[in-house]
């Protein structure tokens, strides 16, 4: 029995798209920008629902967009997917020196800290806020800049958030005041972030939880509300936050 290669079982299939399909044949590393990220988006969502299955089906699909773009830029001349195979072990084993070769073994940050110029240096400029901050952060902290423990960041939630009610009583919109009303709201939710880096928790996947949290909670309140006769938009605070806490 002929063994499985499907890696190139799949360059080929996407080299044949690329030939008899006619919107495959149309695109480009630009094009295809879109389907990159909505494919990661549906692996994450794959990993949220537990779901192997789906999971497998959604990794296949990111793993396409991979080779689509291998393939392109075959076609170009620039590199081949082999040349992408290459530079990812080659990166893996000079981050792991202690484990591929007779270096010691450094903490990553540190290592890539020789390399960048600055610390903002290779992050996307489109990756999400949280993630961003989170990722400042955790470079930050990989080069000596960061609180011994958790109480560092509490200590500074607490004043940020002094420093946000001082700037609530000025605020008035489309004026300085509110930019700074704005600055100071970004510092605070930059503190909470550092508080969830020093717990061990990433915070993007805890607004996450937050978020099923509020919207489970809030349908249960929409669904209690119309069994008692109330419509949501027309009820008064106290009543919907009476049905809140009984569902809470």
């Amino acid at each position: 029995m002929q063994a499985k290669r499907p890696l190139e079982d799949t360059l080929a299939l996407v080299r044949d798209l690329r030939a008899r399909c006619d919107w495959d044949a149309a695109q480009t590393h630009e094009s295809l920008r879109p389907y990159v990220i909505e494919e990661a988006f549906e692996v994450d969502d794959a990993i949220r629902s537990g779901d192997d299955a789906r999971l497998r089906e959604e990794l296949g699909d990111l793993l396409f967009q991979v080779l689509f773009h291998s393939v392109i830029a075959q076609e170009r001349g620039a590199f081949t997917f082999a040349d992408v195979a290459d530079g990812f072990v080659t990166k893996m084993k000079a981050r792991h020196p202690h484990l591929y070769g007779d270096g010691a073994k450094q903490p990553w940050e540190q290592m890539k800290a020789r390399k960048r110029a600055n610390i903002a240096e290779g992050l996307p400029s489109n990756l999400p806020a949280l993630h961003r901050a989170f990722r400042l952060q955790d470079r930050a902290a990989g080069v000596g800049f960061d609180w011994p423990d958790v109480d560092g960041p509490i200590q500074k939630i607490e004043e940020e958030l002094l420093e946000v009610r001082a700037e609530l009583v000025d605020a008035v919109p489309d004026t300085a005041a509110t930019k700074r009303l704005e600055d100071e709201l970004g510092d605070l939710l930059f503190s909470v972030v550092n508080l969830c880096r020093k717990a061990g928790v990433h915070p993007a996947l805890a607004m996450d939880r937050a978020n099923d949290k509020f919207s489970r909670r809030f349908a249960a309140v929409e669904r209690v509300a119309a069994e008692r006769g109330l419509t949501v938009g027309k009820a008064t605070l106290e009543e919907l936050d009476a049905i809140w806490n009984e569902v809470k």
